[in-house]
């Protein structure tokens, strides 16, 4: 078996130098039907390393239940079939513009800002889901036969904290856990970031997209010794809903790639395949500048990224561009790409047919309605991801006044009375129009992604202030969650009627039928948020905000004839809403 070290200033495989030409390619954004295909991309472009986050909380939904751990050793397994290295990042926390960073909104629910640092309570989970994870990466090192040569401890920590024993606990626990194969830390190429995130015994690597001179230097200041690599060459950008679609000129892209390697040094490339945070994993960031403390910005279901191979699995501009760069680092001819991926046959319709109200659809599949004083938020409903209703009374007679809702995370649909009073966010959380008492409102709130990155990660979603009427507090609230994965095992118990007359919110039920089943997109003209399932995958969110227009449906979802289609509409699609359409990609 070979072994993987570091020694000096190199990185070194049996005792010969060695240098790591990774890309980034997350097995839980990509349909493990197509990781084969996706990998020896990686391959052709020039690269010999694959590397990917773990997160933690799609994995472990509620504390000890665990979920497919071993996608992860099939992935590597894919990597070594693939005749590829692989670097594991398992977090706990991971970034990766994924729900909450990564961390289960059950542990930062209950911790809160104690996440991330040397909170026994905190340690005590991390303990539990590594005792579950780590085997899937052990296994699967080079030493014993597998393709793992670095696993990272933590993930920028220096953007975030400078709790050393937490680092100290984490890393000894990876070691106390089988990890052989040496340590790695990344984090922003600055002072405070390298100095905060990073322990002796464990490689420092930085971040960045450009001027890798400049980064080496500055982590040469603070450690002399140790290979050079960018852990994340920042190639692309990712959108959020409601910007403009990020782009980064291939040509610019390559240049940057080419001073890294010019400086000896190895790389990431962050992302080679972005792929698609299906299912509504999509995370958030605060704007604001660089304390991102700033209005909330939710990132698109597409995580395409602008990198080199898009979205779909084709290879860009930037994929020969860099391919060129490479070749110039390998000894060997680059492979031949594979074979693309089968399309689908030609564009057919959605034919949706039956609906439910959103009210039925929560009295069927939601959480058991609870009954208190104040809103509760998600957290305290165990609602990862989906919506909230919140229903109480204005008491009365009394006059008009403005209802606010503090505290709101993220956005609201509110009625009063049985009609639509508006949508509320954030920064805008009052009705436009006062209401009278006695009143029964109505509040569906909808988490758009929790932070990922920033002193805001972790933070609750729901009403969190309470509800205001003028200055008094309206209590008494009965509140019912709606998860998405409730929709994963089935609709059969929502009580579908005839489509409603003039549309509206609710679950949408069809079918599409498909001849020469291959990749595709489906797009939603008219309709204006929500959610989408194929044969019960989900495909993420949907927004008329864009820049996203259409959702990606990997060809293994599809079947030849019938397929079930769920569309769940959240705030309104408008009087007879087109037909949602399936198109090759």
């Amino acid at each position: 078996m070979s072994e993987f070290t570091v020694g000096g200033t190199d990185f070194l495989l049996d005792g010969r130098p060695v240098r790591l030409l990774s890309g980034a390619l997350h097995y839980f954004r990509v349909h493990e039907a197509q990781w084969g295909h996706r990998l020896a991309l990686l391959r052709a472009m020039g690269l010999n390393c694959v590397e990917t986050y773990v997160p933690w909380n799609l994995h472990e939904p509620h504390p000890g239940t665990f979920r497919d751990v071993g996608a992860l050793g099939r992935f590597l397994d894919a990597a070594r079939e693939a005749e590829l290295w692989a670097i594991v990042r398992p977090g706990p926390y991971i970034c990766a513009e994924w729900e909450n960073g990564g961390l289960p909104h059950w542990l930062t629910g209950a911790v809160g800002a104690r996440a991330r640092t040397r909170d026994e309570r905190c340690l005590r989970h991390v303990d539990r889901w590594f005792h579950q994870l780590l085997p899937e990466i052990t296994l699967r090192q080079l030493d014993r036969g597998g393709p793992v040569v670095l696993v990272q401890v933590e993930n920028e920590y220096g953007s975030y904290g400078s709790d050393a024993v937490y680092l100290r606990w984490l890393a000894d626990r990876l070691r106390a856990g089988g990890v052989t194969v040496p340590l790695v830390a990344s984090d922003g190429p600055e002072d405070h970031m390298i100095t905060g995130g990073s322990i002796p015994g464990v490689l420092a690597t930085v971040n960045f997209g450009s001027h890798a001179r400049v980064a080496f230097e500055t982590l040469r200041r603070h450690r002399p010794e140790g290979p050079l690599m960018c852990m994340e060459f920042w190639c692309g950008w990712f959108d959020h809903w409601g910007g403009e679609h990020a782009v980064r000129d291939p040509e610019d892209a390559a240049r940057a790639l080419r001073e890294i390697l010019g400086c000896g040094a190895s790389v990431n490339l962050y992302m080679a395949h972005g792929g698609t945070s299906f299912a509504g994993w999509a995370g958030a960031n605060r704007g604001g500048g660089e304390l991102h403390e700033g209005p909330l910005e939710p990132d698109v279901t597409s995580y395409d990224y602008d990198a080199p191979i898009d979205e779909y699995g084709r290879p860009t501009r930037k994929f020969w561009r860099m391919r060129e760069v490479l070749a110039e680092y390998t000894t060997d001819p680059l492979p031949e790409l594979p074979p693309p991926p089968a399309r689908l046959g030609s564009p057919t319709d959605v034919r949706l047919g039956e609906w439910a109200p959103s009210g039925d659809v929560l009295d069927a599949l939601g959480s058991p309605e609870t009954v208190g004083p104040v809103p509760p938020s998600f957290e305290e409903l165990d609602v990862d991801r989906g919506v909230v209703r919140y229903e109480l009374t204005v008491p009365g007679p009394r006059q008009p006044y403005p209802l606010t809702l503090r505290g709101l995370r993220d956005l609201a649909v509110v009625y009063v009375d049985g009609e639509r009073a508006g949508v509320l966010t954030e920064d805008d959380a009052q009705l436009k129009e006062p209401v009278a008492g006695h009143a029964r409102v109505e509040v569906w709130v909808e988490s758009l992604g929790r932070v990922n990155y920033g002193p805001r990660s972790g933070e609750t979603k729901g009403i969190t202030g309470g509800v205001l009427h003028e200055r008094q507090y309206l209590y008494g609230v009965r509140a019912r969650g709606l998860c998405l994965d409730a929709l994963d095992g089935g609709v059969e118990a929502v009580p579908f009627g005839a489509l409603p007359a003039g549309g509206g919110p609710g679950l949408y039920r069809g079918t599409v039928t498909v001849r020469r089943a291959g990749d595709a997109r489906l797009e939603l003209p008219g309709w204006t948020r929500g959610f989408v399932w194929i044969n019960g995958f989900g495909l993420g969110r949907y927004w008329s905000a864009g820049p996203q227009r259409s959702l990606y449906v990997p060809g293994p979802v599809l079947r030849e004839g019938a397929n079930d289609v769920w569309v769940l509409e959240l705030e309104e699609t408008g009087p007879g809403p087109e037909a949602p359409r399936l198109l090759p990609v």
